[in-house]
């Protein structure tokens, strides 16, 4: 039916329920982001615990989220369940971790066919569901939004009711979780990958010793994952808190994260995060101090987007938004993506340039730059030579043990200067980042796993040269081994070595 209002002419055009609602599905939730979405309602309701119980029964398998939060009177509950009750462009609070007015909805459909809310707040218990089944079987375009809990989940609400306050988010019949051959096996694993995420999304949340919020899953309490392991005494390098030039409320945290070998086993383990060392790497945005992107170069290079490799591993920056800058960074409905606006991509790729340099720095020296104990300068045995032609790797001749060599070759000099060149020029570069990428660590350097005995008889021919060739008094040579790359990660064995005559 054309109707006409003030000149112009229009035609209600309201989507069919059940169509709409099934391409919502398709927004690209993961079980982990959907859950994280639910998780802010809680948070906005200021709860100070909520419980997530996965049930494993096959198709009948169900999630619950129970909170302790205020609870919803029958409107607020009515307007939570509606999709597009809320504008976006609206203001919000700034604690508000929303915006869209859909995650609920959206998130949880994403999941389930049977989305279930019960609230008991100062009315008592309130309670709504969507069934997508029910409104696929109908025969017009009607959104039914039903009352009450299904007749067969009556007992689901029981946690709730024994609360006497709160929220319970139910989710049945799981289509987009228990597929064809997913099993009990599959659901433990998928709660491991849930209970991670959650721990790094609301890791600010989850901290310290009155955190402002607790996380439960199947009654295990979760533990926090801090991407920047703040406090550890092996992080070679962070920045102090920066403010974006205009944007004020817009806050960047530079950090580059220890070595595997200031590590213990666990902390390496743990501190790889959700998706290992390489993938974690990045920018984490954070609004509200709610996690939305964790681990990613945003775009951001010089010429092309940098992609994440090995040798920036140890690089992690942290950037705090107010909900406010949802629109100038794009912040989408499920929380998953940010682009910074084009007046700040110049500064970030400055402070991202200094801490990849830095963290690449860490990594290749295993989190120690070449120095003595004391802080003194070491004399490294290659160098890199920048040009305009590209750069190459070359030994540095000054080295103890490369001039012993030629100050002695005498008719052998031109000889053993072309061996140089070559090792030189087939410096096996692209095999070591091959093989770095694969085993995931820096190749073996610097002695490292090799006996003493074996460190003792290199040490033993440079210090004989250095004194009955070189003419140097033992105490010069020793410190001249001292500041030598790689001697100079053993004082002990250098100070053990005899006196000559």
């Amino acid at each position: 039916m054309i109707s006409s209002a003030e000149g112009i002419k229009y035609r209600h055009a309201p989507p069919k329920a059940v169509a709409m609602i099934e391409a919502l599905r398709g927004l690209g939730y993961s079980a982990a982001t959907a859950l994280a979405d639910i998780i802010d309602n809680s948070i906005a309701a200021e709860a100070k615990n909520v419980w997530l119980n996965f049930v494993w029964s096959g198709e009948k398998s169900r999630v619950e989220i129970l909170d302790d939060g205020c609870g919803m009177s029958a409107v607020m509950l009515d307007r939570a369940m509606r999709l597009g009750e809320l504008n976006p462009l609206e203001e919000r609070k700034e604690s508000d971790l929303g915006r869209f007015g859909l995650g609920l909805k959206t998130a949880s459909f994403s999941q389930c066919r049977r989305l279930t809310v019960a609230s008991i707040g100062h009315e008592g218990l309130q309670c709504l569901r969507w069934d997508l089944d029910v409104l696929s079987r109908s025969d017009d375009d009607g959104w039914y939004l039903l009352e009450g809990p299904d007749p067969g989940s009556v007992s689901y609400l029981s946690s709730l009711l024994d609360a006497g306050r709160g929220t319970l988010v139910l989710w049945e019949v799981l289509d987009r979780i228990v597929t064809t051959s997913f099993g009990e096996p599959e659901f433990l694993d998928l709660i491991d990958r849930i209970e991670r995420h959650l721990s790094m999304v609301f890791h600010r949340y989850l901290e310290g010793g009155r955190p402002r919020l607790k996380l439960f899953i199947n009654g295990r309490r979760l533990k926090p994952w801090d991407p920047f392991m703040s406090g550890h005494p092996g992080k070679p390098w962070h920045s102090p808190q920066i403010r974006a030039p205009g944007h004020d409320r817009v806050e960047v945290e530079c950090h580059v994260l220890p070595h595997k070998d200031r590590l213990t086993a666990k902390e390496f383990d743990e501190a790889q995060g959700p998706e290992g060392w390489t993938a974690q790497q990045g920018f984490y945005v954070y609004r509200n101090e709610r996690l939305l992107l964790a681990g990613s170069w945003l775009g951001l290079g010089q010429g092309r987007s940098w992609t994440k490799d090995e040798a920036h591993r140890l690089a992690r920056i942290r950037i705090d938004l107010p909900n406010s800058a949802d629109a100038d960074w794009k912040i989408d409905i499920r929380k998953s993506t940010a682009r910074p606006p084009v007046a700040l991509r110049a500064w970030l790729i400055r402070l991202a340039e200094d801490t990849r340099a830095r963290a690449r720095k860490a990594f290749a020296h295993r989190g120690r730059p070449p120095a003595t104990r004391e802080g003194g300068s070491v004399l490294q045995t290659w160098r890199a030579d920048h040009s305009e032609g590209g750069m190459r790797y070359r030994l540095d001749t000054d080295h103890p043990a490369i001039r012993a060599v030629l100050d002695q070759a005498g008719p052998l000099l031109s000889e053993v200067r072309a061996m140089l060149r070559v090792i030189e020029e087939t410096v096996p570069v692209q095999r070591i980042w091959i093989d770095t990428a694969e085993n995931r660590d820096t190749p073996k350097t610097g002695f490292s796993g090799e006996a003493t005995s074996e460190i003792i008889s290199v040490l033993d021919v440079m210090y004989r040269n250095m004194v009955i060739h070189k003419g140097m008094s033992c105490e010069l040579a020793k410190d001249r081994l001292l500041r030598t790359e790689p001697f100079h990660e053993y004082p002990e064995l250098i100070a053990a070595l005899p006196e000559l005559n």
